[in-house]
């Protein structure tokens, strides 16, 4: 059977203390890199979509003016139902 020790329990801190530590370290390195490829990532993949959306508009010669709104009602197949829960009740206060 182990026992707890105190060398063991200061052991254990300073394991702990130089974890953080190293993390830290290392996350001060590789986290600016990890950050600018996803971004860079993300930029790209914008940019695909862009594209994409771009050859859909003109293949289709569908040119929308800035001013017109469309609404699109055909999938609401069931409009949301408002339920009533209980009552609605002001409240004064009394000095």
């Amino acid at each position: 059977m182990q026992e707890a020790s105190f060398s063991g329990l200061i052991r254990a801190i300073v394991y702990m203390v130089a974890f953080y530590y190293i993390f830290k370290f290392l996350a001060r390195i590789f986290l600016p890199v990890l950050v600018k490829k996803a971004v860079e990532k993300a930029g790209e993949n914008f940019q695909k979509q862009q594209q994409y959306y771009n050859q859909n508009n003109s293949a289709q010669g569908t040119y929308r003016n800035n001013d017109e709104i469309i609404i699109d009602t055909a999938n609401a197949k069931n409009p949301r139902e408002t339920k009533k829960i209980g009552d609605y009740v002001d409240y004064e206060e009394i000095d």
